[in-house]
């Protein structure tokens, strides 16, 4: 339940120092269609939930604010302002007077490092270090040291614990004092005040020969506090990493062929619909394009996630991602950068993320209840005791006393802490969780969608065998097969055994591989290349092999199913989940792969987009499993999402958690295994509301000092910690073995 921490950050990551003049604002502004116009401006000061509702309430307030939406992971604030009825320059000037900095963006901009990070763990290192010797000083104490050597820890402690408040203490003391300072509180206001005044009431005992301190109790408050903060930033970034990675596959710049055929290198900004545009091989197609001459062969696996590259012709439209594999292409624009391919699957991530809005409200609620409550909880405390006694320094230890005793360390642990015990036991078991919420999430699904090439798939062509034709005419096509740089070629080669083709060979770009020998034309690849006929196998990825114009030989390629595949299907749906199966590629192989791995319900031809439909279809409690970069906004948009440890960068970065052995039957062990963490988590939640009904009452009532009141944190706390290590012991849910797997479901061992 932390908060945020305005001003933790020294600088942010990919921004610049804005001018905050109208005509600045407006140039980085996009319009739209119905007149308004959109700005994004990066926000870095956001911690948490109450911070998005105070900038989105701030800018709504505004007259010509439209809408106003923050991004939690992005730290992005997104606004739709009407021109005409205020200035740009209120918004920067709204969000600042809420509390907040607030920047344009610098997408060229490099991060140079999470600062914010790098502050929160060495504050989370003073902090723990200074605990311990503490402790070490507290526990001699207890034991029942005299009158001089008590004095002497305490000033030793204080030695320590002052200047440790001090630094470990900024993100919160930052953070509360913005807060006060704009006019509203926030959760870290009554944690500020708690180590505060328990560690000044400290000194003062101390001063005075008292006999108890409680810097132990200031030190330890901040430490258990900082170990959940680091945490949430942690697994923040990692959403963050997704949208970055992905905005980093567009080129920087593309060759413009000028009306006079002189050529020149500009800047992917300055791309515009109807330039043409040179394309060599191996670059990557900067915007969304029709060919207008040239051969190629394209990878597809940004559009369609499949791995066999698909013919590029004069006509044939590119979009924006895909890469030129093998010969040069002039293009002709259809879109602007920020309107092609790329740039609409960001923004289809970003908006997947920001529509899981369920733990925002559940975090507004809490924030707006715990800080108000807490303060008038101290309040009373502290006002009735000095009217009841007249004794003030009894009445503001027995405040101090509250304010440790209600710190929210055991109900902030409750789900952070069975999150990392969840992590080591699925890392164990070769699953890697980037996002602690989604093990809530995984819990409650209902339906498993699996994409086809590389998830259930291994994710490259095998080659099959002859389909047709004459056998020894296999040694001809490995021959020219091995001359050639298509993926199913270079498949051909490494299956059969080939001599050398002693003839001229040249590469048709889109088409296939012609060789010349003795006076004999043969071709390699596509069939209509090959042999001139429009017949295809739809059910497999085919090459043909040809002399003359007369058929040779036809071979067949085919990306089979992981070894595991169908008793990993068969483990889900005993866990009570429905499946299916999503893919880019044709109907014919999706179907055969559906059947073999027990799939009923399958679609296939999928575009990025069409997943997104498939998932919303599914309902809100969907696992999706998939590799590819195509995928990437499925996966976010899905309540919950899997990638195989052979996915995409982008695909993994997308993922809540990542399959980091081959295979899949980790799958369903995460599955089990989140739904004991839930279980755990409603466990430690029911331990912390226990501990705060016995133990407010003692402190009200005076009967616990602010050292015991942090014990009974702490030990609250170790509660909770040791009911979530259990998650360690027990084997529901452990992967079936190879053997096991085949007694489960016989055809996954054939």
């Amino acid at each position: 339940m932390s908060c945020c921490a305005p001003g933790v950050e020294a600088a942010a990551d990919n921004v610049q120092t804005p001018e905050h003049d109208d005509e600045t604002l407006m140039a980085a502004s996009h319009r739209l269609k119905d007149g308004t116009c959109q700005i994004e401006l990066n926000v870095p000061d956001i911690h948490c939930a109450a911070c998005m509702a105070t900038i989105e309430n701030a800018l709504k307030r505004l007259d010509n604010v439209e809408t106003a939406r923050v991004n939690f992971s992005t730290r992005r604030a997104r606004v739709t302002f009407r021109p005409g009825a205020g200035r740009p320059s209120d918004i920067v000037r709204g969000i600042e007077g809420a509390g907040y900095r607030a920047f344009l963006l610098d997408p060229e901009a490099d991060s140079g490092g999470d600062r914010t990070l790098k502050a929160l763990t060495r504050a989370l290192a003073v902090s723990g270090f200074a605990a311990g010797n503490i402790m070490l000083f507290s526990v001699s104490i207890w034991s029942g040291a005299d009158a001089v050597t008590r004095d002497l820890f305490h000033w030793i402690s204080a030695l320590i614990a002052l200047p440790a408040v001090a630094y470990a203490g900024q993100p919160f003391f930052r953070s509360a004092f913005s807060a006060l300072r704009h006019g509203h509180l926030n959760m870290d206001v009554p944690i500020s005040l708690a180590v505060v005044l328990a560690a000044g009431m400290s000194l003062i005992e101390t001063i005075n020969h008292g006999a108890e301190a409680y810097f132990d109790a200031s030190v330890s408050l901040l430490f258990f506090l900082l170990i959940g903060r680091t945490l949430d930033h942690l697994m923040r970034e990692k959403a963050r990493g997704a949208v970055r990675n992905l905005a980093r596959l567009a080129p920087r710049g593309a060759t413009r062929i000028m009306a006079d055929g002189a050529t020149e290198h500009i800047a992917i900004a300055e791309i515009r619909a109807g330039m043409r545009l040179e394309l060599p091989a191996g670059e990557r197609v900067p915007v969304d394009c029709i060919v207008e001459t040239g051969r190629s062969d394209i990878d597809l696996a940004l559009v369609t996630g499949e791995s066999v590259p698909e013919a590029a012709e004069p006509g044939t439209q590119l979009l924006a991602g895909a890469t030129n594999l093998t010969g040069p292409l002039i293009i002709r624009a259809e879109q602007r950068a920020t309107e092609s391919f790329l740039a609409r699957m960001i923004t289809l991530m970003e908006a997947a993320e920001g529509s899981k809005a369920g733990y925002k409200r559940i975090a507004d609620r809490a924030a707006a209840i715990y800080a108000p409550a807490v303060h008038l909880l101290a309040l009373f405390t502290l006002i009735g005791w000095a009217m009841l006694t007249g004794d003030w320094h009894a009445a503001v230890v027995n405040a101090i006393a509250v304010l440790i005793i209600t710190c929210p360390c055991a109900l902030a642990l409750a789900v952070p802490i069975v999150h990392v015990v969840a992590s080591g036991r699925l890392f164990s078991e070769g699953v890697m969780m980037r996002d602690g919420a989604a093990l809530e999430r995984l819990a409650e699904v209902d339906t498993a969608l699996f994409d086809k090439t590389g998830t259930l798939t291994e994710g490259r062509p095998r080659y099959v065998g002859q389909i047709a034709g004459d056998p020894e005419a296999a040694s001809v096509a490995a021959a020219l097969a091995s001359l050639s740089r298509h993926p199913l070629s270079r498949a051909l080669a490494e299956s059969v055994p080939a001599t050398r083709f002693a003839g001229e060979v040249r590469e048709v770009p889109g088409e296939g591989i012609e060789g010349i020998a003795d006076g004999q034309v043969y071709r390699l690849g596509r069939v209509g290349f090959a042999t001139g006929s429009d017949s295809d196998d739809a059910g497999h990825s085919m090459v043909w092999l040809s002399r003359d114009g007369t058929p040779l030989g036809g071979f067949g390629f085919a990306d089979p199913a992981r070894a595991d595949a169908a008793a990993t299907i068969a483990a889900v749906k005993r866990l009570g989940l429905k499946t299916g199966l999503v893919s880019g590629d044709r109907p014919a192989p999706v179907k055969a792969l559906a059947e073999e791995v027990g799939i009923a319900d399958f679609q296939a031809g999928l575009s990025p987009a069409d997943k997104l439909a498939a998932i919303a279809a599914a309902g809100d409690r969907v696992l999706m499993v998939g590799d590819g970069i195509n995928d990437a906004p499925a996966l976010r948009a899905a309540s919950v999402s899997m990638a195989p440890s052979s996915a995409a960068d982008i695909g993994r970065n997308a993922a809540d958690f990542v399959l980091t052995r081959s295979g899949l039957g980790a799958v369903p062990f995460a599955i089990a295994l989140a739904r004991r963490a839930a279980l755990k988590v409603k466990v430690n939640f029911g331990l912390a509301i226990a501990y705060n009904a016995i133990a407010i009452p003692l402190a009200v009532s005076g009967q616990v000092t602010p050292l015991f009141a942090a014990l009974a944190m702490s030990s609250s706390s170790i509660l909770v910690t040791l009911n979530a290590l259990t998650l360690n012991f027990g084997q529901a849910g452990r992967p079936a073995s190879r053997a096991h797997a085949a007694r489960l479901h016989p055809a996954a061992a054939e």
